[in-house]
């Protein structure tokens, strides 16, 4: 399995650092966080999104994917969501990303079966735009739509190769669902995984790999048991959480962690 992290636990760093972070802990990819404070976001001009290509391929450091934030099943209507989908599939083929991130956003206000048809309707009309551009958009499992059990009513109503499940192994776990569980869900649909660690359901500030609560050796030993092989990426979440520590202090521990759970599992 390949490592990465995400931008999220560096906020606003400027790209070249996150690079030189990645390549100088034996990171293989970075997942980045595509919003307009960051040094990766859909309003980059033409140039700057060749400057950031450039960067990367000289790297050595691969573009795991754009974690976007539009919501398919929110109340409201497709053009936006599908606009803001395209948007970031347009950003993700110039700069070499196979993925892009969305999220559920459900309303509690509306039954389940009428936001999974908003979701899958969304997700297949962008589809066909990400197909041509070579980019897979993958559905997390975050917020209303926490489990894989949950993902796949709307990955199973779309019915398309380049739409795909994020596994968020936080929020299959604060779901109740377990890691096997989880990935026979997910596994038709899995484009890559996010590891963490937290203190508890109550106390969700990031914690480094190991120190915390989350079943992340159960998780590899079932992805390796199972023979998948793709990537592993470290979301620590420095973004929403002031005081945690700084991340990169942790990622050269991280990624010996993640490897020894690897080894172990092998």
């Amino acid at each position: 399995m390949k490592l990465a992290f995400s931008t999220l636990g560096v906020p606003g760093l400027p790209l070249s650092d996150v690079l030189r972070l990645a390549a100088d802990h034996g990171y293989h990819g970075v997942e980045f966080r595509a919003q307009p404070e960051e040094p990766v976001h859909a309003g980059l001009t033409p140039a700057e999104r060749a400057d950031a290509a450039a960067a990367l391929e000289a790297s050595g450091v691969e573009p795991l994917g754009l974690a976007g934030y539009p919501q398919v099943a929110a109340p409201g209507e497709d053009g936006p969501v599908v606009e803001e989908i395209r948007a970031l599939c347009g950003l993700a083929r110039d700069l070499g990303a196979p993925y892009v991130r969305v999220f559920a956003g459900a309303s509690p206000d509306l039954p389940a079966e009428e936001s999974d048809a908003i979701a899958a309707r969304r997700l297949a009309t962008a589809a066909e735009y990400a197909a041509d551009l070579g980019v897979r958009i993958l559905l997390e499992t975050h917020d209303s739509h926490r489990t894989g059990a949950d993902a796949m009513r709307v990955l199973g109503r779309v019915g398309h190769r380049q739409v795909g499940a994020l596994w968020d192994v936080m929020h299959t776990w604060l779901g109740g669902e377990q890691p096997t569980d989880s990935y026979l869900a997910l596994a038709p649909h899995l484009g890559y995984v996010q590891v963490k660690d937290i203190a508890s359901a109550e106390d969700t500030t990031p914690l480094p790999l190991g120190a915390g609560v989350l079943p992340l050796a159960e998780c590899v030993e079932v992805l390796s048991r199972n023979g998948w092989d793709g990537w592993l990426c470290w979301e620590y979440e420095k973004r929403w959480y002031e005081s945690a520590a700084p991340l990169p202090d942790l990622l050269g521990a991280g990624r010996e962690h993640l490897a020894r759970l690897l080894n172990d599992s092998a």
